[in-house]
């Protein structure tokens, strides 16, 4: 069974900084890209970024620009998302997922794994 296993979120104050870590099974993080998306309370669940296969590419949502970075480690089998720069509104439960391509990805859709999340929480 392949798994993702998200880890890393907390409870932090406006401009703190959280890594979080996403730890796959070997066949899921070696055919597919890597990303992060998260979800709100009370809203629709967001892209946040993603990274290619062999971690050549990454591509991130407006909101998060500047401020958070994602990143893989072939020998762990994980991906990694470091959080700077914390805003009140990065307030969510974060996913780790894999899928096929970039454009499935930003959407949301047509992913071939799912983590079950790990919560940010940011304080004003």
């Amino acid at each position: 069974q392949v798994q993702l296993v998200e880890s890393g979120g907390g409870l932090v104050q406006s401009g703190d900084s959280l890594r979080l870590s996403c730890a796959a099974s070997g066949r899921a993080f070696s055919s597919n890209f890597m990303g992060w998306l998260r979800q709100a309370p009370g809203k629709e669940r967001e892209f946040v970024a993603t990274v290619s296969r062999r971690g050549f590419s990454t591509y991130y949502a407006d909101p998060v620009k500047g401020r958070f970075t994602i990143s893989r480690d072939s020998a762990k089998n994980t991906v990694y998302l470091q959080m700077n720069s914390l805003k009140p509104e990065d307030t969510a439960v974060y996913y780790c997922a894999a899928g096929p391509d970039l454009g499935a990805m930003r959407l949301g859709v047509a992913m071939d794994y799912w983590g079950k999340g790990t919560t940010v929480t940011v304080s004003s």
